[in-house]
């Protein structure tokens, strides 16, 4: 499985504090079924993260942890610097260092107007917005419906495992379920602070999903084709002769 979402990289944000608690991460991610993980620190205002420091924190952790997984770089961008900065300042944070992917991240309460003019100027930058984790904001909860005109525009949503397995809670997760029942998800991440906190792992939420074929896709397929700069697979069809245990 591919993880691209993730607080492992050590000292920069409210993730790995230091290099061993990054390293436990990586040995439970690895444990879990997990071959490639992106550490995506966060780049706002009270974590004013640079591409530089990322890099570096990144290619530390590479060397100490080896061969027990592939690590990809990239930043959670929240919509503060997306409004401030150029397509080219964001690009160094790309996603998976993927010049046309860029993880942005979703506030949990209140609905930005300006949401979807942001992910279009994006998109007519040549970057694809992966919106985190916005089945836990309050808005999208009772109304799922906020993110179909964005993925029509182009944008991808990633869920948390959490939220898919139920960890967060039955509201979190039922509209985790709304919003793979509407086709309007398209990975899920782990969004892992700490190898016990939002534990990391994909396992549990493919499980929790039950159809095998919509699981690899949400956590194989998509995310390698943003890793590997391919096209994006089309969604699998949902079988209509047998019940799943999340849908």
């Amino acid at each position: 499985m591919i993880d691209l979402h993730s607080h492992v990289l050590p000292g920069l944000d409210d993730g790995a504090e230091d290099v061993e608690e990054a390293l436990a991460i990586c040995r439970a991610a690895a444990a879990d079924g997990t071959t490639v993980l992106a550490g995506t620190p966060h780049v706002r205002d009270d974590y004013p993260t640079t591409p530089e420091r990322m890099e570096a924190a990144l290619a530390e952790l590479r060397a100490a942890a080896g061969d027990e997984l592939r690590l990809v770089s990239g930043g959670e961008i929240a919509l503060g610097e997306v409004r401030r900065r150029s397509p080219d300042e964001l690009r160094g944070f790309a996603l998976a260092g993927n010049p046309r992917y860029l993880l942005v991240e979703t506030p949990y309460a209140g609905w930005p107007l300006d949401l979807g003019a942001l992910l279009a100027d994006l998109r007519a930058a040549g970057i694809t917005a992966v919106l985190a984790h916005p089945e836990r904001n309050l808005d999208v909860a009772q109304r799922p419906e906020l993110l179909a005109p964005l993925v029509a525009g182009g944008t991808l949503v990633q869920l948390t495992a959490a939220s898919v397995d139920g960890r967060l809670g039955s509201r979190v997760q039922r509209c985790a379920k709304s919003l793979l029942e509407r086709g309007l998800a398209h990975l899920v991440a782990s969004d892992a602070h700490g190898p016990e906190v939002r534990a990391i792992g994909l396992r549990s939420a493919a499980d929790a999903i039950g159809d095998e074929a919509l699981a690899r896709w949400l956590t194989v397929d998509v995310p390698a084709a943003i890793v590997d700069d391919s096209p994006l697979p089309p969604r699998p069809e949902r079988s209509k002769r047998k019940r799943f245990g999340l849908l």
